[in-house]
C-alpha cells in the first residue's frame, strides 16, 4: 500500500478540503492511504472521518512560524518514509517541497488549485513566491488548466508537463430533488421567494460586498426576493451594516456557518460568484450539478463551468443593476423548467468516483 503525505496547510470549510476529502472517499484505500498534514490553527478537520477511513492526521504548527511548521513536517517525514508527498497550498509548496527533499522522499507533487490577485493583500506572499514555485519539485499538478498556467507557466503546461485532476463532486449526492427543495423552503419560510444564494467565505476575494449591492437591485425589481447567505468571514460585520443601510433586513437570511449544504442548492432559485479570482470553485460545480443557475463574475475561469446552459459570466465593469437584470432574466427561465444536471457534470470530468480511479494509476505509476 502507496502512504502518500497529503500536505494541507490550513483546513478550513470549503473548496481545498471538499476536493482533497472527495478524491480521499472514493479512491481504493486498500491500495493508497492518506496522512493530513494540518496547521493548527485550521477550523474544519474531519479527524473522525479520515481516522476512519484509515487515514491520520498530523497538526503542527501554522505556516506564519515557518521554521517550527518545516521542523515538525521533516520529523514526520523521517519517521514513516512516505514515498510520495502531494502538497495542496499553491506557491507556499516550495516550503514543504523543499522539506520533502530533504528527507529523501522521492516523489513530490506540487498542486495548484487557486491563483493570486494584485488588488488581495493577503496574496502578496503568494505572487512573490510564484517565480520559485516550480523549485524542489518532482511532478506538477492543478485541478484546472487556468490554475496550472498561472502557478507553473505556458512552457510548462503546453509541455504537458502538468497534470490536471479537477475539483470533483459526488455527483449522486449533489442531484436534483424536488422534495428535498420542498421541505427546505419551507423549513426556512421562503415558499413564496425567489431565493439568491451565496455559500463561501466573507472576503474580499469573494466579492461578498457586491453580493449586497446587486441583491439591493433585484429587491427593487422583485419585492418576493430573499438572500440566503451560508458562510463566514472578516466582511461578515461590513456585509450586515450594508444590509441595514440598504434597510433589506428582512430579505436577508445569514445562516452562518454550515456543513449540511446540499439542501440549500435546493432551496435556491441562482447562485451568486462574483469573485475577483477563484481556482476552480467547487461550489459552481456543486450547484450546476443540482440544476441551479451560477452567475460567475468573468474572472473566474470559463472550466469552472461544466453546463453551459445555467453557467454565465458577467463583468465586474457591470453595474450591480445589469447583473440584477441578467440574474432575473435566466433564474426566471430555469425555475419553470430546473431539472437534473448529473450527466453533464459526470461527462465533464468532474464526478469524484470515475476521476479518484484516474488519481490511484497516476499514484501507482509514480511509486514505482
Amino acid at each position: 500500500m502507496i502512504r502518500v503525505a497529503v500536505i494541507m496547510g490550513k483546513m478550513h470549510a470549503g473548496g481545498k478540503k471538499n476536493l482533497v476529502m472527495e478524491y480521499y472517499r472514493h479512491i481504493d484505500r486498500s491500495k493508497v492511504q492518506f496522512d493530513f498534514f494540518c496547521d493548527t490553527d485550521s477550523n474544519s478537520v474531519p479527524m473522525e472521518e479520515i481516522k476512519e477511513l484509515g487515514g491520520r492526521v498530523y497538526m503542527i504548527p501554522p505556516y506564519q512560524n515557518i521554521f517550527a511548521n518545516m521542523k515538525a513536517m521533516k520529523k514526520i517525514f523521517r519517521e514513516n518514509k512516505y514515498p510520495i508527498l502531494h502538497a495542496y497550498n499553491s506557491t507556499m509548496n516550495i516550503f514543504s517541497m523543499f522539506a520533502g527533499k530533504q528527507c529523501g522522499i522521492p516523489v513530490r507533487i506540487n498542486e495548484s488549485i487557486s491563483m493570486g490577485h494584485k488588488s488581495d493583500k493577503k496574496n502578496i506572499l503568494k505572487n512573490m513566491l510564484k517565480p520559485f514555485s516550480k523549485c524542489f519539485a518532482t511532478h506538477y499538478m492543478s485541478n484546472g488548466e487556468v490554475c496550472g498556467r498561472w502557478q507553473f507557466g505556458d512552457k510548462l503546461f503546453d509541455a504537458g508537463k502538468v497534470a490536471v485532476f479537477k475539483t470533483v463532486i459526488d455527483t449522486d449526492k449533489h442531484r436534483y430533488e424536488l422534495e428535498l427543495r420542498g421541505k427546505c423552503r419551507r423549513e426556512l419560510g421562503l415558499e413564496d421567494s425567489i431565493v439568491i444564494g451565496h455559500i463561501g467565505r466573507f472576503t474580499a476575494q469573494k466579492n461578498t460586498l457586491f453580493i449586497i449591492d446587486i441583491f439591493n437591485e433585484i429587491t427593487k425589481k422583485e419585492t418576493n426576493a430573499k438572500l440566503l447567505m451560508i458562510g463566514h468571514g472578516d466582511l461578515e460585520e461590513e456585509m450586515m451594516d450594508r444590509v441595514k443601510k440598504y434597510g433589506i433586513e428582512d430579505k436577508v437570511m445569514n445562516l452562518g456557518k454550515r456543513e449540511d449544504i446540499h439542501q440549500f442548492y435546493n432551496a435556491m432559485d441562482c447562485f451568486l460568484l462574483p469573485s475577483l479570482y477563484e481556482g476552480l470553485p467547487v461550489v459552481g460545480v456543486e450547484a450546476e450539478c443540482c440544476g441551479l443557475p451560477m452567475f460567475f463574475s468573468t474572472e473566474i475561469p470559463r472550466e469552472s463551468s461544466p453546463c453551459e446552459d445555467i453557467g454565465f459570466f458577467i463583468s465586474l465593469d457591470k453595474s450591480a443593476e445589469e447583473w440584477a437584470d441578467k440574474i432575473l432574466e435566466e433564474t426566471k427561465k430555469n425555475m419553470e423548467n430546473r431539472h437534473d444536471h448529473r450527466d453533464k457534470v459526470r461527462n465533464a470530468g468532474f464526478d469524484s468516483s470515475v476521476e479518484a480511479n484516474k488519481l490511484l494509476d497516476y499514484y501507482e505509476e509514480l511509486a514505482r
